[in-house]
């Protein structure tokens, strides 16, 4: 398969000195293109700074990270921002939705940013809300959707302008368990599309349907493995 991510020895180490904490202890992994990873870990083992560092929302303090071959993680802040708005579409749990825009226009937003024509952007936007089973909820605000609708927009929103990097931290952790499934499915197909998929949860109910997992304890890569489970031997025959 054709790499997309390699991480080489990465650490990232907060108050340097007597009192220093090791966020990240010489991390290193590889992601392939096309591949669904579940990155887990508890509260504090690690696992949000390693998102950040795969999101290019921070630098390590050693270490190399190569996304498309391309050492990020010596880049200028404003060369990692270019990096985030072509490589990678963001997932967060909160939703992050601007109140007083519809659903089209929160899709829309990022693609402004990225220098998209007005009619490229309304098509790629309402291609995406499509995907998403919100066809009939373009023109409604946040506040008038339901806590699994407002995630599909930001699924949508990650999703229009075909970034290669799929990033979802935590995107089923404010939903109730039917729409944490929807939400979960919808990534799957997503996947399916040829989407590289990276999903940072701490339920292991929800790893355990992701073929593979990379468990992340005290800064470091305690494993990372194929499940084997029923579901996911299924997904795989579906791929």
């Amino acid at each position: 398969m054709d790499m997309l991510i390699q991480v080489q020895d990465l650490s990232k180490i907060y108050n340097p000195g007597e009192n220093e904490v090791r966020a990240l202890d010489h991390v290193s992994l590889e992601i392939d293109r096309g591949e669904f990873v579940a990155i887990i870990g508890h509260s504090g083992s690690g696992k949000s700074t390693l998102m950040n560092m795969l999101g290019c929302l921070d630098v390590p303090t050693s270490g190399q990270y190569y996304l498309n071959g391309q050492d990020v993680s010596v880049l200028t802040d404003n060369e990692l921002s270019d990096i985030r708005n072509r490589e990678i579409g963001f997932i967060f749990q909160g939703f992050n939705l601007i109140a007083n825009l519809t659903a089209i226009e929160n899709v829309e937003l990022p693609l402004i940013y990225r220098g998209i024509g007005k009619r490229q952007r309304h098509e790629l936007a309402v291609e995406a809300l499509n995907l998403v089973g919100l066809s009939h909820r373009m023109d409604h605000k946040p506040s008038q959707m339901s806590g699994g609708q407002q995630q599909r927009v930001a699924i949508a929103r990650a999703v229009a302008a075909k970034p290669p990097v799929i990033l979802a931290d935590e995107p089923t952790g404010n939903l109730d368990s039917k729409s944490s499934a929807d939400i979960l499915k919808m990534l799957k197909e997503l996947h399916r599309t040829g989407r590289t998929v990276i999903l940072i949860t701490h339920d292991n109910d929800i790893a355990a349907q992701v073929k593979r997992v990379i468990r992340i304890k005290d800064g470091y890569v305690e494993a990372d493995y194929f499940n084997k489970s029923e579901e996911c031997v299924e997904n795989e025959k579906a791929e």
